[in-house]
């Protein structure tokens, strides 16, 4: 399993000399099984260099998976290369939450005034899949999603493959339950001894004396998650639209120090919108 980010940013896009290790893109992973089956999670701005490099590759058939329908997770949508192609087939998972559908979703993206060209220049074939909170199989790999605590909800996804696993929760507030969210003990179980952690790990703890219930977790309760799960290397994401490089960096050696005092040696890591993770 081969997961490439290509966006870490959360909220807003930004730009400029203090954003250029860890990028200015929006949400965007992109995971390969090792047999050969594509899945996108998100459309944040990432997705349009990832839409690129798949059209320089010539794959015409993945998935997409969605964590929830906030702007900063879908605003990339319309600037995937692919959909303007009849060639390409894309099958859509997710669960719509506060829309009728993720087929709606995508719609309103795409609806005037918000963009000039419409859903019906989709040339793609798009197949939508309904049940959203029971876990699918893409190709080899075994998708097993969670609810978020996160205002309007939104999932969070095990990838397995091969005695391998990779959990990705952005957008989850551990320490405020938010309606349908789950518990601090569901979360540490669904990423029990799992290889890669990736999870929001937004604010600090001052930060968070004001954004408490904004759907979004500090990092030191992100590593606490990190080291009561057991998990082998946990990543933090959905860095501050704010938040320059040198204040990342910093969170990231703090969370290692917090690690190595519970005598834990685990590997801390700020994701960028370049990451690329083998497992």
């Amino acid at each position: 399993m081969i997961i490439t980010c290509w966006g870490a940013r959360g909220s807003i896009p930004v730009s400029g000399k203090e954003y250029m290790k860890y990028g200015g893109d929006t949400t965007c992973l992109e995971i390969r099984s090792a047999a050969g089956d594509l899945v996108v999670v998100d459309c944040g701005s990432g997705v349009r260099r990832l839409g690129n490099r798949l059209v320089d590759e010539q794959i015409r058939r993945f998935t997409i998976l969605f964590t929830h329908s906030h702007w900063d997770h879908i605003l990339g949508f319309p600037f995937l290369k692919p959909i303007y192609d009849s060639k390409t087939a894309i099958d859509f998972h997710g669960c719509p939450f506060a829309q009728k559908s993720i087929q709606t979703v995508i719609a309103k993206i795409m609806e005037p005034p918000q963009f000039p060209v419409n859903l019906g220049a989709i040339r793609a074939k798009l197949t939508f899949n309904d049940p959203c909170l029971q876990g699918f199989k893409i190709g080899s790999l075994n998708v097993t999603p969670i609810v978020l605590s996160h205002p309007n909800q939104g999932l969070g996804y095990k990838f397995q493959e091969n005695g391998s696993a990779f959990v990705f929760l952005t957008d989850n507030e551990l320490r405020y339950r938010h309606p349908g969210g789950c518990t601090h003990e569901q979360y540490t179980a669904f990423c029990s001894d799992v290889d890669v952690l990736i999870h929001d790990a937004e604010f600090t703890d001052e930060d968070y004396r004001r954004t408490r219930t904004w759907g979004h977790s500090t990092y030191p309760q992100a590593v606490e998650l990190a080291l009561a799960s057991k998990v082998k290397r946990f990543g933090l994401f959905h860095h501050n639209q704010d938040r320059p490089d040198v204040q990342v960096d910093a969170m990231v050696a703090d969370c290692a120090r917090l690690a190595a005092e519970q005598g834990s040696a685990l590997d801390c890591f700020g994701v960028t919108q370049d990451t690329v993770i083998k497992i």
